[in-house]
């Protein structure tokens, strides 16, 4: 007799840190029997991995949940589990908003999800199991990947600084670094598994090495990426202005492998506001750490996460973050309007900016930083670009042949390849950049294609690479 195998499916909310554990949360499931629902199949096991930073975070949550009791209710033998940031921060408050929730589980013990659905459904009662500190780091855990070519790589979890806006340090805990020997390990098994390009992962990656003491470890790890063989892009994600170092900005420009990107948010070009919001850096600092990273990578594309509206802001003050942005010329930048995160210290500060006042802040922001992104991208019509052919970035049009991906510096770049053999996800297209648009490059005049993918090449389950004891230097 043939058993009919139990559906999962994960609903990720958040950053790329949540993006990276529901890889975990996914390979786990699966090494415990679980195959992916179908598009339109109502999924046996649903996990919620949660964010508590983005805006209406608590309201998407119950919502989902809300839209599930039903089908909840006509089977009972259905499984739900919610765990991320907002499992973290609410705790037992999940089962008593929604009682058909089964599992509550937290940030420092996804790994637990598997036991914990399973005496849930042994006990027929909710399981809430939050830890208070990181038991193991994610990447000892079996992962499934979404990419072929692509993967996260994290190289610390947790944060030290105290930014009025974030709760992320509450629900992360302070930073836990891994060894580089046990990086630099995995990132090798994950070459011989296909991988072209990683991500180096963390809540403030070039604090790096705090935990051990090595100032320049950062940097060491960039370098040592260097020599892989088969490792064609490196990035890493996101940097933190006050750790910024010259040595990392050496390091960015004389590694080959190591992409001329830099994501590193601004949030305020205020001094006042951002004093405020205790970002340890002012302005003047900022802007020259970009100053010395055009120095030595003159076409770095540079992006950044910027709030506005946050509390006693002046129009003095968003004038100054428009400053800024005008000197930065940013490639793209990640816009918000502030809202309040309970738990953080900026919610309780007694001067916040009327909505419409922030709404208008907000669009002459974007209307900027577009403008901006828009003359950055034209300048690069003519150029030569070499783009890593992406899974699920999507067709530029229908009507053309034109195959989506990312340039070396993270620019979205639609290519047209003609009558050539179509590149997968994981090959390397050379084209000339023939039109520019805000958010996009189109290049129609194709130059070199490197099919370096096996055509039948899958996606599977990647065991997590265990702690193997390296030194840290």
């Amino acid at each position: 007799m043939i058993t009919e195998r139990r559906t999962y499916q994960v609903r990720t909310y958040g950053c790329q840190m949540n993006v990276h554990d529901s890889e975990r949360l996914t390979g786990l499931l699966e090494q415990s029997g679980l195959v992916p629902a179908g598009e339109s199949e109502q999924a046996d096991v649903v996990v919620f991995n949660t964010c508590a930073v983005r805006e209406n975070a608590d309201n998407r949550l119950y919502g989902n949940l809300s839209h599930l009791a039903p089908i909840k209710r006509a089977n009972p033998d259905m499984q739900i589990a919610v765990g991320g940031c907002l499992a973290q921060k609410d705790r037992g408050t999940i089962v008593q908003k929604a009682p058909w929730v089964d599992v509550v589980f937290g940030t420092h013990n996804i790994g637990s999800l598997p036991v914990l659905l399973e005496r849930a459904r042994i006990e027929r009662e909710a399981q809430v199991e939050i830890k208070e500190a990181l038991e193991e780091f994610p990447s000892v855990l079996p992962s499934r990947r979404d990419s072929a070519h692509s993967a996260w790589v994290s190289i610390s979890v947790g944060c030290n600084n105290t930014c009025t806006f974030c709760i992320v340090p509450a629900l992360r805990g302070k930073e836990k670094d891994r060894r580089p020997g046990d990086i630099l390990a995995e990132i090798e098994a994950l070459v011989a598994d296909g991988v072209v390009e990683v991500t180096l992962l963390g809540q403030n990656v070039n604090a790096y090495g705090v935990e051990f003491g090595d100032k320049h470890a950062f940097a060491d790890l960039l370098r040592a990426c260097g020599p892989i063989e088969g490792l064609e892009r490196v990035r890493f994600t996101s940097p933190h202005p006050r750790d910024f170092t010259d040595d990392v900005i050496d390091a960015m420009a004389t590694t080959p492998n190591v992409m001329p990107q830099l994501h590193m948010p601004l949030q305020s070009g205020s001094d006042r506001i951002l004093q405020a919001m205790r970002r340890s850096y002012r302005s003047d600092r900022y802007l020259g750490i970009i100053d010395r990273v055009r120095e030595q990578m003159p076409h770095a594309a540079i992006t950044t996460d910027i709030i506005v509206g946050f509390p006693g802001e002046t129009e003095q003050d968003f004038q100054g973050t428009l400053d800024v942005v005008e000197r930065a010329r940013f490639s793209s930048a990640f816009t918000f309007q502030y809202s309040k995160r309970p738990g953080t210290p900026a919610a309780e500060l007694t001067d916040q900016i009327d909505p419409d006042v922030v709404q208008e802040r907000y669009e002459r922001l974007v209307s900027v930083v577009n403008d901006i992104a828009w003359e950055e991208n034209r300048a690069l019509e003519g150029a030569e670009v070499e783009v890593l052919v992406a899974a699920g970035e999507g067709r530029k049009d229908g009507a053309t042949a034109r195959i989506s991906g990312r340039a070396r510096d993270n620019r979205l770049v639609h290519v047209d390849v003609g009558d050539a053999q179509a590149p997968m996800p994981g090959d390397l297209v050379t084209a000339r950049v023939t039109y520019a648009a805000p958010h996009h490059l189109v290049a129609d005049e194709l130059i070199d294609i490197r099919y370096r993918v096996t055509r039948d090449q899958p996606v599977g389950v990647v065991l997590g690479m265990p702690s193997i004891g390296l030194p840290s230097a």
